[in-house]
């Protein structure tokens, strides 16, 4: 019999590689997805799994939604991945970004306690949380947690409510505590992808500059496609527990964008790059890089692909979308 997956949030970045982890393993998968979702099927058509998926409308924000969700799926595993997840947008928006990434995945773990009790959770908590705390620059589970955006706060409330429910109830609750992870369908409004959207304009000649804000901040970058094997991983074992999932490997956006203009053969890009202040934060984050010994040595999860690999995948894509055919080549 086929197992069965919830998963809000699906047609964004994480949503739509993990939908295809998924039914590669023979799941039936549910996507949960507001009435108007802003990226459409975009992401789902890209990996080709839009028509696999039965979908269900619903919304953080909506209690009797997902409790309609889960009664009509009754779910062995759920994952939530839904959330105002553009850290510079949660300034703006932070009483918003708290009832959907906080209250969201507690109505969430309510409808699954009173209907689904049996069913495994996986909450997409983030490395926000750790803000500028370190235990030597890198962090570990351990590691304490001072979140510098109202993003990495309500993701810290929703981390510790997980904690809660499996404490107090005994649900199957894990928190995966993902260090930034990207991929060729990464939103715009995300600096590698508007590194790569960019780099590969200027390279064909459609833009000759584009503005940015800290250059020096530091970032544990991974790719999508390895990140959601370790969610599924997660919610496999034995017992419910917290991981960090990272590289263990830093890198600055100098370095991304180093690595971005030499794949297309542009040596000087301070040409094309201007600091932007539009771009700063009330708080800067200045670097992250976890730790990922305990997924490895637990689940057996290992990242495959490197930052350099990464970032060529990332602009070849741009430039195919740009310029369809053997014009995007690059050599």
């Amino acid at each position: 019999m086929k197992r069965t997956a919830l998963i809000t949030g699906i047609t964004g970045q994480d949503g739509s590689y993990l939908a295809k982890l998924l039914l590669e393993k023979d799941y039936a998968v549910y996507g949960l997805m507001p009435r108007s979702t802003r990226y459409a099927f975009t992401n789902l058509d890209y990996l080709g799994v839009t028509g696999e998926v039965d979908y269900i409308t619903g919304d953080l924000a909506d209690e009797a939604s997902l409790i309609h969700a889960v009664r009509r799926t009754r779910p062995d595993e759920v994952y939530n991945l839904a959330a105002q997840s553009f850290v510079a947008a949660s300034w703006d928006q932070p009483l918003w970004t708290t009832e959907v990434n906080a209250c969201g995945a507690l109505r969430l773990l309510e409808a699954l306690r009173n209907f689904a009790p049996r069913a495994k959770f996986y909450q997409a908590s983030t490395s926000e949380m750790f803000g500028n705390c370190s235990d030597n620059g890198i962090q570990t589970e351990q590691t304490p947690m001072h979140p510098c955006s109202p993003y990495a706060i309500s993701k810290l409330y929703a981390y510790w409510i997980v904690n809660n429910y499996r404490e107090s109830y005994g649900m199957f609750c894990v928190n995966g505590i993902l260090f930034n992870h990207e991929s060729p369908i990464r939103g715009l409004e995300f600096v590698t992808r508007k590194i790569s959207h960019n780099v590969a304009k200027i390279k064909l000649g459609l833009a000759n500059r584009f503005g940015l804000g800290n250059l020096d901040s530091r970032r544990d970058w991974g790719f999508a496609g390895d990140y959601v094997e370790a969610m599924h991983l997660m919610l496999q074992q034995e017992t419910p527990d917290n991981f960090i999932v990272s590289t263990g490997e830093t890198h600055s956006i100098r370095d991304f964008l180093d690595a971005a203009f030499r794949h297309v053969g542009i040596s000087d890009w301070g040409r094309h790059v201007f600091i932007d202040p539009a771009f700063n934060r009330p708080a800067e984050l200045v670097a992250l890089q976890g730790s990922s010994d305990k997924a490895r040595k637990i689940l057996g999860w290992r990242p495959k692909v490197s930052f350099e690999d990464l970032v060529r995948m990332m602009i070849d894509a741009d430039l195919k979308r740009l310029l369809p055919g053997d014009a995007a080549h690059v050599e």
